[in-house]
């Protein structure tokens, strides 16, 4: 499969399952969400700038992201110790999920070939998937933009 482009998800496509550890290292499941709205977004890497303005405005809106009925869990290839470094450091309350071997990036195509300062290298593109009770897809935005996020994602639910 080398070189296949991963399929770019759409709204009304089932939501690729998955089954990872938090940061404690508790394995989460979307079947464990099941008839709950969730706010799945995926960063490239904890305690960096742009991943950090995310995480911290989800954790300032994370209550109205409740009162809504939705419930946010963030995804990177960090290991469950860093997450829990991160969440420390500033203070998250909601799961950070592992995904070291990335494959759940991959099954929601958002590992991706990249490019800094003219090297390549594959990592995780800044996306969001919110998915229904029903397990499908409601709203998918892929190349994100880590300011003011979490707000534009309120308004999605």
């Amino acid at each position: 499969m080398a070189g296949k482009a991963p399929k770019e998800l759409k709204v009304g496509d089932k939501a690729p399952a998955f089954d990872c550890p938090d940061e404690t290292g508790a394995k989460r499941a979307l079947k464990d969400y099941k008839g709950k709205t969730v706010v799945l977004y995926f960063y490239p890497k904890d305690d960096t700038p742009g991943c950090t303005i995310e995480a911290c405005e989800f954790r300032d809106s994370v209550a109205q992201f409740k009162a809504k009925g939705a419930a946010v869990l963030g995804v990177s290839p960090d290991t469950p110790e860093s997450h829990k470094k991160f969440i420390a450091k500033f203070g998250l309350t909601f799961p950070l999920l592992s995904d070291v071997d990335h494959k759940v990036c991959e099954a929601y195509g958002v590992w991706k070939k990249k490019q800094f300062m003219g090297r390549e290298y594959m990592g995780v593109e800044r996306s969001t998937f919110v998915i229904g009770p029903d397990g499908k897809l409601v709203y998918v935005e892929n190349g994100v933009t880590a300011k003011g996020h979490a707000a534009a994602m309120l308004e999605r639910i």
